[in-house]
Parts: C-alpha cells; sequence; structure tokens
C-alpha cells in the first residue's frame, strides 16, 4: 500500500489552510510539511496496526499482519487453518454426566481476549458460560477420562486445535 497518496493529500490541504494567511503562513506552511512526512507515515501506519488488530480480534483463528516493505506497508491476511480430510469430522457427542449434584470447583485461568470468546460463544448458544465450559469440556474427554480424537495437537503442558 502506498502512503503517498495521502501523505500528499495532507500537504495539499495544509497549503490550502495556509493561503488564508498569507506569504508568510504559506512559507511556513512549506517548511513544517517538508519536516511532518515521516511523522505523518508513522501515525498512518499506527492507524493501519490498530486496524489489523481489530480485524484479528473478529477473524480469530486467522489474523491480518502489516509488513512493512521499504517504506510501504503491505496486509498479510493468514487465514485459519482448513483440516485436510475431504470427509467432515462428525461432531462429537456429550457423554451424559452420571451426577449432576456432585460438582467440583476448579481455578481456571483464560487470557482476556480468549475468556471474550467464551463469552460470546456461550451467548449465542444461550446458556452460561460455566454451561459452556462444561460442554466443551465433556466433548474432549469421555467418561473414563480419556482424550478424544480431536482436530488440535498436544504439545508439551499446550492444546492447540478447534473447540466447538
Amino acid at each position: 500500500m502506498d502512503l503517498t497518496p495521502y501523505v500528499e493529500n495532507l500537504r495539499a490541504e495544509l497549503a490550502v489552510a495556509a493561503e488564508a494567511g498569507g506569504d508568510e503562513a504559506r512559507g511556513l506552511a512549506e517548511r513544517l510539511t517538508a519536516a511532518l512526512e515521516s511523522a505523518t507515515r508513522l501515525t498512518l501506519l499506527d492507524a493501519l496496526s490498530a486496524a489489523a488488530e481489530e480485524i484479528t480480534r473478529d477473524l480469530l483463528p486467522g489474523s491480518v499482519e502489516v509488513r512493512l516493505r521499504g517504506r510501504d506497508p503491505n496486509f498479510v491476511v493468514v487465514p485459519p487453518a482448513v483440516p485436510d480430510s475431504a470427509e467432515p469430522e462428525p461432531a462429537p457427542t456429550v457423554s451424559p454426566l452420571t451426577d449432576e449434584a456432585a460438582t467440583a470447583r476448579i481455578n481456571f485461568r483464560l487470557p482476556d481476549q480468549l475468556k471474550q470468546l467464551v463469552e460470546q460463544a456461550a451467548n449465542r448458544d444461550g446458556v452460561s458460560i460455566n454451561t459452556w465450559l462444561v460442554r466443551a469440556v465433556a466433548t474432549m474427554v469421555d467418561a473414563d477420562g480419556v482424550t478424544r480424537k480431536h482436530r488440535g495437537t498436544w504439545e508439551g503442558q499446550r492444546f492447540s486445535g478447534w473447540v466447538r
């Protein structure tokens, strides 16, 4: 993306505004625009980076990145990974819990961004966050505590993949 037209547009707008002040103001505007060009480019890059972050939050698990090539920013869109299998994987069935009255409390920490996504998913499904999390865990673990086949991978203490 070439930022030059935007920088030039700002320079032209400043020149038009300086015309009202006469020759002295016009000369000052010309001196200022040369000095402000790099600051203007940096400000535009900050705005593009902030926009890419907002888009990434809505696009998760995909992302949008702003990369510089010389002086020009480029957008790189990374779509979410698509499984290689030709057949869609059947939706996992939730094992019924044997005793609904017996519950346990655990401390569970989520990054703020993931917590917001869980809240949105629970609201979309019309259930509480706790119910949504219990269902998500139940779809991953069978009654014997064995992890079901899933699309993600285990890497040490981390899990990556999809939860519906």
